[in-house]
């Protein structure tokens, strides 16, 4: 139903995407706009008060969702394999193997990336710990120093696209989607994306040699059977480890909570084996998963609190306009792009004629 106070669904989501871009919290950007807006709405008298009565059952519903018990045990398994030293023992030898290629070190991070990727769903566990370790060898090694950090950021973003990525989990529950489905349907695009940053880094390193220049012989101490255990020891437990979590889920065996929990309790395995596992790293380990699924039901609370508001606003009278504009716009592009099609062909034509004329007339 059109009320005439749509355009303030429009200044809303224009409104929250000015907090986004000023750098303000997710989760306070999404509840700010919509408490501002919401009061701005019953000023005007085109916002219904009744509506907020379903925010707390809204809320509760949020809470008590078993599928988003997914998050705390993914990132739980995340931290502490990477408090573990796990990326650190994988950088390490993976940056022996590729050292003999141009570009080795930053495609041994694109690498480690993507395994970090499956392990943790959360980006700023893989960036921090491949910035930490890769950054200060690859810049010691004569790296561009935007090509390193760039690699690193990169790399470090797999982690919302590869699964068990928190976004998709949080996605298929807020579609109503199997998340499940979403993990099957992410892996070939993310590995299409670590592929694509791997050819660039090939391609860039080869044709500018001072751009990622390979590791000095010095530098490459291992060889043989050592270089053969160390590659087994590092690469093997966290490939397990995915393919079991991973696994359970794409076979159907687990549900992707369950799979999370058997992701958890392995990383807890493989820390013991390591003798990695201390109290401060299990108390550390739980103060972060503590203090990142907040921050993502917080996120899901204030996306909650600016949905509702947005609808009470009228939000779903601009649906069929936008689909008019989206329409109009995409058969605008597609003539455009025939248009200029013909014109490049007829020119290429004409030039072809004009040169071809010209050079008999000067035979």
């Amino acid at each position: 139903m059109v009320t005439g106070f749509e355009w303030l669904a429009l200044l809303m989501f224009a409104g929250m995407f000015l907090f986004l871009c000023s750098g303000y919290p997710v989760a306070f950007s999404f509840a700010g706009t919509a408490m501002a807006f919401g009061l701005l709405g019953l000023a005007f008298g085109a916002f219904n008060t009744s509506l907020v009565n379903a925010l707390p059952q809204r809320f509760f519903g949020t809470m008590s969702d078993f599928t988003l018990l997914a998050i705390p045990f993914f990132v739980f398994m995340g931290i502490i394999l990477e408090k573990s030293g796990i990326a650190e023992e994988l950088l390490e030898v993976m940056g022996i193997l590729m050292g003999p290629v141009r570009g080795g070190l930053a495609l041994a991070v694109i690498i480690v990336g993507t395994l970090l990727a499956a392990t943790t769903g959360v980006v700023a566990a893989s960036v921090i710990a491949m910035g930490l370790i890769s950054l200060p060898i690859m810049l010691r090694y004569g790296y561009n120093k935007a090509g390193a950090t760039g690699v690193i950021a990169a790399s470090g973003t797999m982690a919302q696209l590869i699964p068990p990525s928190l976004v998709l989990i949080v996605l298929g529950d807020q579609l109503g989607v199997s998340v499940g489905d979403l993990f099957v349907g992410a892996v070939i695009p993310g590995l299409m994306m670590a592929s694509v940053f791997a050819i660039y880094i090939l391609v860039r390193a080869y044709a500018q040699p001072n751009y990622a220049p390979a590791l000095p012989p010095e530098a490459r101490t291992l060889s043989g059977g050592p270089l053969l255990s160390r590659v087994m020891t590092a690469m093997v437990p966290p490939l397990l480890l995915i393919t079991l979590v991973l696994g359970s889920i794409f076979f159907g065996i687990a549900t992707p909570t369950e799979a999370g929990a058997l992701g958890a309790l392995g990383a807890l395995i493989l820390a013991f084996v390591r003798r990695r596992m201390t109290v401060r790293l299990l108390h550390e380990s739980l103060d972060s998963t503590l203090r990142n699924t907040a921050l993502v039901v917080f996120i899901l609370f204030g996306a909650t609190f600016f949905s509702l508001v947005f609808d009470g606003l009228g939000a779903a009278a601009l649906s069929p306009i936008f689909s008019r504009i989206c329409r109009a716009v995409w058969r605008h592009l597609w003539s455009s792009a025939w248009y200029l099609s013909f014109c490049s062909a007829f020119s290429w034509s004409f030039s072809k004629s004009v040169l071809s004329s010209s050079q008999s007339f000067c035979q």
